[in-house]
């Protein structure tokens, strides 16, 4: 008897194909080790806990005030302030990544 393929979610096939362009670019698959995962929770968890932070400081301040531009440049600030939270730690994952300290 011949072997049946199993068929394939879309999912399943679209990373295939995508697996297939990263060897062809010469892309290099490394599994993390337990200590790299490790440090990855761990940054991930205070870049969490900062984003947090200065959420409960933004509805704090926003409290304080009723003016809308002032709400809006608070709101602005804090928006500004995450993404640049969201770049440190998405450049600390990717040092952990690729074997560098972070």
């Amino acid at each position: 008897m011949a072997e049946e393929k199993s068929l394939k979610s879309a999912y399943e096939l679209a990373m295939e194909r995508l697996r297939k362009q990263d060897e062809q670019a010469g892309v290099e698959q490394r599994p993390l080790t337990d200590a790299q995962k490790a440090a990855i929770a761990e940054v991930r968890n205070f870049y969490e806990a900062k984003m947090a932070e200065l959420d409960v400081l933004q509805q704090s301040r926003l409290r304080r005030t009723f003016d809308p531009a002032e709400r809006e440049a608070i709101e602005a600030d804090v928006r500004r302030d995450r993404e640049r939270l969201a770049s440190e730690r998405d450049a600390k994952i990717e040092k952990i990544r690729r074997g560098e300290q972070p």
